[in-house]
């Protein structure tokens, strides 16, 4: 299947997006609260479906979360506790680039956590995400899908493009001849946290545009009927003429002198 369009693409999300609006609209009527956690293999796409979400939503509402390694203090707390303060309030929703999924994923295979960390890690995630859920959070986990010779393409990219240069680390290179370790990681990650009460949703995005638009789909479509009417406003006619008719165009300032 030949990779989709941009037009094409900008055409299909459009809807989505308005659709997405109607749903924040929901979330400040109802006060419910939402976390979607965006997983995957560098260059899966992950930045770009965020953004496609997120782009016409309130940021005072919709948080979008990219946490950095952790700091020495932060690593003797308890595992999760660093992502706890970023948990959405009523009629909020939170959009993770990568969650506490980091230990089972990059931590596991790059050796950045032991084994009974690793451990521990499986055996609380599925209960810490069953206190989200009990408290009434909508909780969302997308594996975000792509073939190795894919992500090599988009390496490459990288590599020589200066715009997308910094996406590049030296993880990443590394990270190259691991591909088998980070598949057999992921394996046993959704083996441990594919749970009733918070399962994920694998979604092919060798072809990222396509990728996007099937997650947003699924997501609309697996929340409740989100339709709330916009409220109206009351918008009347200025009594006065606005500042433009009155003075002209206004001029930017281009010298000043602080003794005028």
């Amino acid at each position: 299947m030949n990779k989709l369009k941009r037009k094409e693409y900008e055409k299909l999300l459009e809807p989505l997006q308005l659709e997405l609006v109607d749903m924040s609209r929901w979330l400040q009527h109802s006060g419910k609260r939402i976390v979607v956690v965006i997983e995957g293999r560098d260059t899966a796409g992950k930045g770009g479906v965020i953004n496609a979400i997120s782009e016409h939503l309130n940021p005072r509402q919709c948080h979008v979360v990219a946490l950095s390694k952790p700091s020495e203090r932060e690593n003797t707390q308890w595992y999760f506790q660093r992502y706890v303060p970023y948990l959405p309030a009523a009629g909020e929703i939170l959009l993770l680039d990568r969650s506490w999924y980091n230990r089972a994923g990059v931590e596991k295979v790059m050796g950045f956590c032991n084994d009974d960390q690793y451990r521990a890690f499986l055996k609380q995630a599925p209960v810490f995400e069953q206190l989200l859920v009990d408290d009434g959070i909508l909780l969302f986990k997308y594996w975000l899908t792509v073939d190795q010779s894919e992500q090599e393409e988009r390496f490459a990219e990288r590599l020589q493009d200066p715009l997308k240069r910094w996406k590049l680390s030296s993880i990443d290179v590394q990270a190259r001849a691991k591909y088998a370790d980070y598949t057999k990681a992921r394996e046993a990650m959704l083996k441990a946290t594919h749970t009733k009460i918070a399962p994920w949703t694998l979604v092919d995005f060798n072809d990222q545009r396509r990728g996007r638009l099937t997650l947003i789909g699924d997501l609309l479509h697996r929340l409740p009927d989100t339709q709330v009417p916009d409220a109206e406003l009351d918008f009347p006619p200025l009594k006065s003429k606005p500042l433009k008719e009155r003075f002209g165009v206004v001029k930017p300032i281009t010298g000043y002198d602080a003794n005028d």
